[in-house]
């Protein structure tokens, strides 16, 4: 969250789902949310864990709907061609109205070429009014596994198959973190948690190829400790894209029961890339349009860890002490279910060829 406010941060909104990152999100006297040099920084708001998806959407389709309307009173300056100055701004601002890293240094010649301008025309009022609304906005939707994967899915499918320009961050902590560690859909085979105390028996859901299946969405998994650069280009590729994005976040947490404790958070992300626990790829279908493959697979095959990857993990480990046979039976088909997922991805390196 403080990587994306750093990037993206002075024109960018956030719908947050009700749960974990609306506790880290919001509270007092510590944020991860960044302000750059001017205090400028993300617009919050907090949503219900059933709906988030819809509402991060209805932000945009304001958002897009008060700048449409700016968009024909900025056409009519340009083409009333009364000051150069204002038409030269005007059709800057025009050509850069869908790119939010160079709209907004269209938006502030255009606010100061209006502001100069003496004119007392009634269209030149009516944008400086509302000239806090001009740049291309970037619109996100936080939320943790819990809201994506099961509750909300339905709110994030549909904003996904939308195909409009809105990124949605998921931070994967494979459980309800907020309201107790119950089992969610993205709770891997094995791992006990609430209602699945004697480890769960199914394998996680892959949020990831559901959406990569309609072809027009970014998608990409990440994860800080073990790749910052994928992370940080995944980000940068997946806010420019104009079109849905999903970035799928590893996140351990507090209920995992990592060994030494949460400050070893980052090596923890590291460990299970090395393992094959978690992968790491990207999906863009803007290559697809240029003639590349779309699809980048940056993580190798496990190293063998896997099995010490999960007695490093309580939520892991307790089921050995209480069950050893189902552990040693439910870790095994972890394993091949992990080894199954990244065959899966490197197929896909070589269908999108």
């Amino acid at each position: 969250a403080k990587l994306i406010t750093q990037l993206f941060g002075d024109r960018m909104y956030i719908a947050n789902a009700t749960g974990c990152s609306s506790i880290w999100g919001n509270s007092s006297p510590s944020t991860p949310y960044t302000v750059n040099e001017k205090g400028q920084g993300p617009a919050w708001s907090n949503s219900l864990f059933e709906d988030n998806a819809e509402f991060g959407y209805g932000m945009l389709l304001a958002q897009k709907a008060l700048r449409n309307g700016l968009k024909e009173k900025v056409e009519k300056l340009v083409e009333s061609g009364d000051n150069e100055a204002v038409v030269a701004a005007g059709k800057e601002w025009l050509e850069t109205f869908n790119c939010g890293a160079t709209n907004g240094t269209a938006t502030d010649n255009l606010v100061a070429a209006l502001e100069a301008c003496d004119c007392g025309c009634e269209l030149r009022k009516e944008i400086l009014q509302n000239k806090d609304f001009l740049a291309k906005k970037s619109q996100w939707i936080f939320g943790g596994d819990g809201w994506a994967y099961d509750i909300g899915f339905g709110g994030v499918d549909h904003v996904l198959a939308s195909g409009q320009d809105i990124n949605i961050m998921v931070f994967d902590t494979e459980v309800y973190s907020n309201t107790g560690g119950q089992s969610s859909k993205s709770t891997p085979t094995g791992a006990i948690a609430q209602f699945a105390a004697g480890g769960k028996e199914v394998k996680k859901k892959d949020m990831a190829s559901i959406a990569m299946s309609y072809g027009y969405v970014y998608v990409a998994q990440i994860a800080l400790g073990a790749n910052m650069a994928q992370a940080v280009k995944v980000l940068a590729e997946a806010e420019a894209y104009n079109g849905p994005s999903l970035i799928i976040g590893y996140a351990p947490c507090e209920l995992h029961g990592v060994k030494g404790g949460m400050n070893h958070c980052q090596d923890e992300m590291k460990k299970a890339v090395a393992a094959g626990y978690w992968n790491l790829f990207s999906f863009n279908p803007a290559l697809k349009a240029e003639g590349k493959n779309p699809f980048t697979l940056t993580s190798k095959p496990g190293d063998g860890s896997y099995q010490d990857f999960l007695n490093n993990e309580t939520r892991y480990s307790r089921l050995t002490r209480s069950f050893p046979e189902r552990a040693q039976k439910l870790f095994a088909a972890s394993e091949e279910a992990a080894k199954a997922r990244y065959e899966h991805l490197q197929r896909l390196v070589e269908l999108y060829k």
